[in-house]
């Protein structure tokens, strides 16, 4: 089971005279994650390196630092600890001595495992989106089994083919949801589903 973060976290350590602080937050998106990136982030700093893991995707920044010790040592630690939909941005301010590679690295890794692990978490909830379409005879099963999985109505439209919607349930529900669709209208209505796996169209809760 992956976990997200219940609420913002923060943590600070220092090392030889070098201020580190890491912050880290739920995020839906990249774009999100980027957002709270920019955010947090303090131009006076030395360095404001980060990371991000939503479902397949996820970047990470050295901002400056030499390659691979600040951005990646970040991502390993959310993914370490089982996160996913999660943001970390750890925030150097110099000190004077330089540190060295791994010394970079057990800093900034340190902070951000830190961090997280002292951080409230939830289970990570995926939330895929359907796009349904049925004929009008069939519209009745179909609300009724979309009512029976919880799964929330975003749009519904009409043609003369019939009903047009677009719903949204947890991931795990979907091939549930599809086998009583398909066996209350003897296969007549259409599904498109989003992959919440590779982390497209998902969204994360």
């Amino acid at each position: 089971m992956s976990f997200t973060l219940a609420a913002p976290a923060a943590h600070a350590i220092e090392v030889k005279r070098s201020r580190f602080l890491a912050r880290a937050a739920h995020a839906s998106s990249p774009e999100a994650a980027l957002a709270y990136v920019a955010e947090v982030a303090d131009p006076a700093a030395t360095h404001n390196c980060w990371a991000y893991r939503i479902g397949g995707d996820y970047r990470s920044s050295d901002d400056g630092e030499p390659a691979g010790t600040a951005g990646r040592p970040i991502l390993a630690a959310i993914d370490g600890q089982d996160f996913d939909a999660v943001v970390a941005v750890v925030t150097r301010w110099f000190g004077g001595t330089k540190l060295g590679a791994g010394g970079l690295v057990r800093a900034y890794g340190g902070a951000a495992a830190e961090c997280l692990r002292t951080a409230s978490r939830r289970p990570l909830v995926v939330h895929a989106e359907l796009r349904i379409a049925c004929a009008f005879a069939d519209s009745g099963e179909v609300h009724a089994a979309l009512a029976a999985f919880a799964a929330e109505k975003l749009d519904e439209s009409f043609d003369a083919d019939g009903a047009h919607l677009r719903v949204r349930l947890p991931a795990d529900r979907v091939d549930a949801l599809k086998t009583r669709l398909r066996d209350a209208t003897r296969n007549r209505v259409r599904i498109e589903i989003n992959n919440p796996a590779a982390g497209r169209g998902a969204l994360f809760l």
